[in-house]
């Protein structure tokens, strides 16, 4: 099976929150079906993205990166990449590369859809990414690396966050919910 065989699987056969996050899913189904190379950076202006949230085992705590071009703090993700055999591969590998951590313990199904514009992504202006967004968990004493893509690493209390995007909240709750 392809990485986009198996991101169409996945995205019609996963179970929406909510009537905001269903049209995401059926968006994100539409471009797959019709476009062969959707997974792939080079697909203007959509391309699908993988990523994940890093927890604590205890809930309070989350690590995030400083994003070195949006300058915003974020779970790790990005591009599909060459070797990436599933769409889960994908989230997997940007967290592993971006935190430094390989004692990584993945929910197996995604847990967010997120659509956002990026206007620094490739030299054809700006770009929408179909952010597919899975959650991890580890111990909090782990100490993870800051990657080239980041200006830092940090864990943060889940009282204290800095300031991020209304989805990072909800991707946050849930993966509370899910892993502790």
């Amino acid at each position: 099976m392809t990485l986009h065989a198996d991101a169409l699987r996945v995205l019609r056969a996963w179970q929406a929150p909510d009537d905001v996050e269903e049209g995401l899913r059926r968006r994100y189904v539409d471009h797959l079906e019709s476009t062969p190379d959707g997974m792939w950076r080079s697909s203007y202006p959509d391309h699908v993205t993988g990523g994940a949230l890093v927890i604590d085992a205890s809930g309070e705590q989350v690590l995030l990166n400083l994003h070195r071009k949006a300058g915003r703090w974020f779970h790790f993700g990005g591009h599909a990449e060459d070797q990436d055999p599933t769409l889960f591969a994908v989230a997997q590998r940007e967290a592993r590369e971006e935190s430094g951590l390989d004692g990584l313990h993945f929910h197996p199904d995604p847990v967010q859809l997120d659509l956002h514009t990026v206007p620094f992504c490739g030299d054809r202006g700006e770009v929408d990414h179909l952010d597919v967004r899975y959650v991890a968990r580890t111990d909090a004493t782990a100490r993870a690396v800051v990657s080239e893509e980041s200006l830092a690493v940090r864990w943060w209390p889940v009282d204290a966050l800095p300031d991020l995007e209304p989805a990072m909240h909800a991707l946050i709750a849930r993966a509370r919910a899910i892993l502790c």
